[in-house]
């Protein structure tokens, strides 16, 4: 996924729970958007995704291949 599009995709979910990402490779990493690094020197623009358990998963930008909502949109009457 090109790093705008990825970027413009998960700005709305930063901080969001049940959030999935899944990678070129088919890696499913599920949880929290916890921090998003684009403007640093040298680096590859990534997301770190918390875990259930607690773990930290980090995913450069250029490997997310698709960005799943899982919460449920809930219309209150």
């Amino acid at each position: 996924m090109e790093v705008t599009k990825a970027l413009a995709a998960l700005q709305p979910l930063y901080g969001k729970d049940n959030i999935e990402v899944v990678t070129v490779d088919g890696q499913r990493v599920r949880g929290i958007v916890k921090s998003m690094k684009t403007t640093q020197a040298l680096t590859t623009p990534s997301v770190k995704i918390e875990c259930a358990g607690g773990e930290i998963v980090k995913i450069p930008f250029p490997t997310i291949a698709e960005i799943k909502d899982h919460n449920l949109v809930t219309d209150s009457v």
